[in-house]
């Protein structure tokens, strides 16, 4: 087909792991949890008091103290983690290419935190004090919008919300806005921040999330017998993704390339996935098509993973729709095991994840698994990470609405 390639230049990343990519990373390949128990709230009422925090986080350092308090939580890791990326691409954005530089960051809730917070304000000391920055930092474009005003770029700008498959989403159409010539570079990913005692109360409801407050640590275990729920996460993913021909032209280092995408929905329920998977396998072949693949040439799946009962059954029964008999060949892992689930973001630091298995030729392990399950059979690279030399390399991103997104990244040549 002749249509423009998209290649990677850059990679951000803010976790429960770490604060940067290269710290996320190193964590990971070493095996470490980031789940403890709550701090950014009491939580000693709710059923589930432990989650993946980003820890060490010191806005006012990144930003200066005004800027930061401008900022919900979302949004300053959003920023942190675009910046992180574009230093890395050695970008510079002059008057001559702002108008060909965009945005795409999404988010699964936004601002969240500050809404809690204002309504708090509101009930106690009436709507006069309310803070005038409360729309703005609440809403689900603050991020993407920041972003852009921060580092004057005036190309596309947009956020996508398709809840947990928002940031694979947000790459996958960024690149789509590449590939139709709208811009040379978008900075795209998803960020969130939903460690709120609202959250947490809803999804505990649902049953959602892990209840293992006993073991914080051993409590995401994808694909495991035993999982009982995900473990709620925060964080921000975010790629600088540029034209083929625009990175060659300024010399930009290649990380590796973003060849497919897929999207559908299942049309099934609100918040649990078809059992037998189908839209997710869909999306996989979607993607497949586009990056123009055959199942047995993908060297690693990272799957959605989240650990809970029906996602796992669901997303191992689609991949052995779409991979049919190699599906018991390739591996597969969970990154969720150690990052938690960070919605909206979590497709996005998958997706640079999976640009560093690439450069690294390390799978990641899916860390606590003990005991198999029956109904998932794969190759879920149990608890020790893996020598490999993967040329394409597929993520998975499942959200509540039925909303899938897939990605594959292949290696530059």
């Amino acid at each position: 087909m002749n249509r423009k390639r998209v290649v990677v230049t850059g990679l951000g990343c803010v976790s429960p792991l770490g604060n940067t990519m290269q710290d996320t990373w190193s964590a990971l390949i070493a095996g470490k949890s980031g789940a403890g128990p709550i701090s950014l709230f009491d939580a000693r009422h709710h059923k589930t008091r432990f989650a993946c925090e980003v820890k060490g986080f010191d806005p006012a350092a990144l930003f200066g103290n005004r800027e930061a308090r401008r900022m919900d939580r979302f949004c300053q890791f959003a920023v942190a983690a675009a910046q992180e990326a574009v230093q890395q691409a050695g970008l510079s954005v002059t008057e001559a290419n702002r108008d060909r530089i965009g945005v795409l960051v999404g988010t699964g809730i936004g601002g969240i935190g500050t809404l809690v917070e204002q309504i708090e304000v509101l009930r106690e000391k009436g709507p006069e004090r309310v803070s005038p920055f409360l729309v703005p930092m609440m809403i689900a474009d603050n991020a993407a919008a920041t972003i852009a005003l921060r580092m004057g770029v005036r190309g596309p700008n947009a956020a996508y919300v398709t809840a947990c498959a928002t940031g694979s989403n947000a790459i996958g159409e960024a690149m789509e806005v590449i590939r139709r010539g709208a811009a040379d570079v978008m900075l795209a990913g998803g960020a969130e921040a939903s460690i709120v005692s609202v959250a947490m109360a809803g999804l505990n409801v649902m049953t959602a999330l892990s209840t293992r407050n006993d073991d914080p640590q051993g409590a995401s275990r994808p694909f495991d017998r035993d999982r009982d729920g995900f473990v709620m996460g925060e964080g921000a993913g975010i790629l600088v993704l540029e034209s083929l021909e625009h990175a060659l032209a300024r010399g930009a280092h290649i990380l590796g390339e973003v060849s497919g995408y897929g999207t559908t929905d299942d049309a099934h329920h609100i918040s649990a996935p078809a059992e037998n998977g189908a839209g997710a396998a869909l999306c996989m072949k979607l993607a497949l098509e586009d990056a123009g693949l055959k199942p047995e040439q993908i060297d690693y799946i990272n799957a959605h993973g989240t650990s809970t009962p029906l996602n796992d059954k669901s997303e191992t029964a689609a991949i052995k729709t779409v991979f049919g008999e190699y599906a018991y060949r390739v591996p597969v892992s969970s990154t969720k095991s150690m990052t938690g689930h960070l919605l909206g973001a979590s497709g996005a630091v998958e997706a640079a994840i999976c640009v560093q298995v690439l450069l690294h030729g390390i799978l990641p392990a899916t860390i606590n698994y003990t005991t198999p399950d029956p109904d998932c059979d794969l190759d879920y690279i149990p608890n020790t990470p893996r020598q490999a030399n993967p040329r394409h390399i597929m993520s998975n991103s499942f959200g509540f609405g039925g909303h899938n997104a897939t990605l594959i990244f292949s290696r530059y040549e």
